[in-house]
């Protein structure tokens, strides 16, 4: 007998992070859930009429980027300067094609620049007014920066500036400020990291991911964390993996996390979820490394672990119920 193939998978994240300090709003917590659930529901029904991996995860992020509940797209947090700067990459695990962009402010989809970098130059990661010109000149949506902004990131960027800090530290001491329960998130979006992902198993058994991010509250400007870096924050390979970190950028890209969980499998034996669980456990945290990831392999094995409190996270098979959660 032939072995069965594995349902096509979608899988997304849109961030990991902390317990909010105060109390959890029902409203708050059902609004993450019913996002993750469209979401979802959206790249799910793409991969069961017979779409790429790559296209599953492309629509993915491009709905994770619209919805404000996350820090990627509209919604995007603020640097110290009061600007946005956001960063995306897309890699094909069939082919090892890859693109990705940073510190771009008026791209409306910084994950279809991202993927037209990929598929429309010889390149792999644009950057800044570069990567901009070159997404006008494919006719991609411009937007003015304002576009990114609301209220809420900016409320967040006035309590980072009263500590001087850049807002990425889960461990340090908790700002005090007041919210209407209505308003509070399930994660603390003062000790969030704010990306957001998805990685992809299509019928034809092809592999990818995709990430995006509009960085860290507070950071100096020009910054980049490793969702644009090939290997750290983002990485797809048919042979092993397609993976999305959302975390710490700095840790992530000192240990090339993604890469690190393909090594571990094709070197090492390693199956998804051992490799994955060693990288997030063990690895990152020995040097300070907060956060998580999601990854599938081509046998349709799912891994999503990460060391913090919660993770906003979902996966649907093709054909099963879409699952979400934000807590372990």
């Amino acid at each position: 007998m032939t072995p069965s193939k594995p349902l096509p998978l979608i899988a997304i994240h849109g961030g990991a992070g902390t317990m909010s300090r105060n109390h959890i709003s029902a409203e708050q917590d059902t609004a993450y859930h019913a996002a993750l659930q469209s979401i979802l529901l959206a790249a799910q029904q793409l991969l069961a009429d017979g779409g790429s991996a790559l296209d599953a995860v492309s629509l993915a992020v491009d709905l994770l980027e619209d919805c404000p509940l996350f820090n990627a797209g509209h919604g995007s947090v603020f640097t110290h300067d009061e600007t946005h700067e956001l960063d995306a990459a897309v890699m094909d695990g069939a082919t090892l094609r890859a693109g990705a962009v940073a510190c771009v402010s008026r791209v409306r989809r910084p994950l279809r620049a991202a993927r037209a970098v990929m598929e429309r130059s010889e390149h792999v990661l644009l950057v800044g007014p570069g990567a901009e010109a070159f997404a006008e000149r494919l006719g991609l949506e411009m937007v003015s920066p304002d576009y990114f902004s609301t209220d809420a990131r900016r409320e967040q960027l006035r309590r980072a500036l009263s500590t001087d800090k850049a807002l990425l530290d889960h461990d340090g001491a908790a700002l005090v400020f007041h919210q209407s329960a209505a308003d509070t998130a399930p994660l603390d979006e003062d000790r969030k990291f704010g990306t957001v992902g998805a990685v992809a198993l299509d019928a034809h058994g092809n592999l990818a991911a995709a990430t995006s991010t509009g960085g860290m509250t507070n950071k100096q400007v020009g910054r980049v964390g490793d969702t644009p870096l090939i290997g750290a924050g983002t990485y797809a390979d048919n042979r092993t993996a397609a993976i999305s970190c959302t975390g710490t950028g700095e840790m992530f890209m000192r240990t090339v996390a993604a890469y690190d969980i393909c090594a571990r499998m094709a070197y090492g034996g390693l199956s998804l979820d051992a490799a994955a669980q060693q990288v997030v456990m063990d690895v990152l945290p020995a040097m300070g490394g907060r956060g998580g990831l999601i990854a599938v392999d081509a046998q349709g094995n799912l891994s999503l672990p990460f060391n913090t409190e919660g993770m906003y996270r979902g996966h649907a098979r093709v054909g099963e119920v879409p699952q979400t959660a934000i807590f372990r």
